[in-house]
């Protein structure tokens, strides 16, 4: 199991819920948390195979940045 980590410009939880069904649709997500009281507004996704350009092309299209932290 893959673990990736981003730094997002999420900020509510309503946001995050808008994220929900984009994420949820893609079958290699096992779980995903966000840390919207971090000060990188944290996305963790746990993965059995996806590429991080994948996430930050769904956080970008849908109008938020995200970057992957190491």
């Amino acid at each position: 199991m893959d673990v990736l980590i981003f730094k997002t410009s999420v900020a509510t939880p309503s946001q995050a819920s808008r994220l929900q069904p984009m994420l949820s649709a893609l079958a290699d997500i096992k779980r995903y948390t966000f840390d919207l009281e971090d000060c990188d507004r944290v996305l963790r996704i746990e993965s059995t195979r996806i590429e991080s350009q994948t996430i930050k092309h769904i956080l970008r299209m849908a109008g938020f940045s995200c970057e992957e932290l190491q």
